[in-house]
C-alpha cells in the first residue's frame, strides 16, 4: 500500500531517512531562529507544517527534498511511519504550548516548550530519539498491563 501525493511516493513500510532528517533539521533551525531573533511567529511555520503533515499523512518538506536525493527514496534506510507520526504529534503539541505561552505573555513557557522541540529534534539527529523512548515505554506498559 502506498500514499501517492504529488510526485512524492511514500511506501507505508517506511519513510526514507533523508525525509525524516530534513524535518528534524527544519525543527532545529526554526526553533533556533525564533528564539535567537526573538520572533516566536517563526514557530507557527513549523507548527502549521506539522499539523498539515498529521492531517494529510505527508510532510510538505518531502516535496522539497525529493529532487535533491541522489537515489530513489526506497534506496535509503526507512523509518517507522507510526513512530514518526507519534513524534510529530509530540512536536505539534509542544509547539502549540510554546505559541500559546508566547501569546499569553508567558515567555518562559514559550521558550521552554520551543526548546523541548529543538533539543528533541537535535537529539534525534545525533542518535537519541526521545519520542521513540517514550513510545517504546508506553507500548511496553500497555502490553504488560493487558
Amino acid at each position: 500500500m502506498q500514499n501517492n501525493i504529488g510526485k512524492v511516493v511514500i511506501d507505508v513500510k517506511g519513510i526514507p531517512l533523508p525525509f525524516v532528517r530534513t524535518n528534524q533539521w527544519f525543527l532545529v533551525i526554526t526553533v533556533a531562529l525564533a528564539l535567537l531573533l526573538n520572533q516566536p511567529w517563526i514557530l507557527a511555520i513549523a507548527w502549521a507544517l506539522g499539523v498539515f503533515s498529521l492531517i494529510a499523512g505527508t510532510n510538505p518538506l518531502f516535496f522539497l527534498v525529493r529532487p535533491l536525493l541522489s537515489k530513489s527514496p526506497s534506496d535509503y534506510p526507512m523509518e517507522d511511519p507510526a513512530q514518526q507520526r507519534f513524534n510529530q504529534w509530540i512536536a505539534v503539541l509542544c509547539l502549540s504550548l510554546s505559541l500559546l505561552g508566547f501569546l499569553a505573555g508567558w515567555h518562559a513557557v514559550g521558550i521552554l516548550f520551543a526548546l523541548m522541540v529543538g533539543i528533541a529534534a537535535l537529539g534525534a539527529i545525533m542518535g537519541f530519539c526521545i519520542g521513540c523512548f517514550i513510545r517504546y515505554h508506553y507500548l511496553r506498559y500497555k502490553r504488560l498491563k493487558s
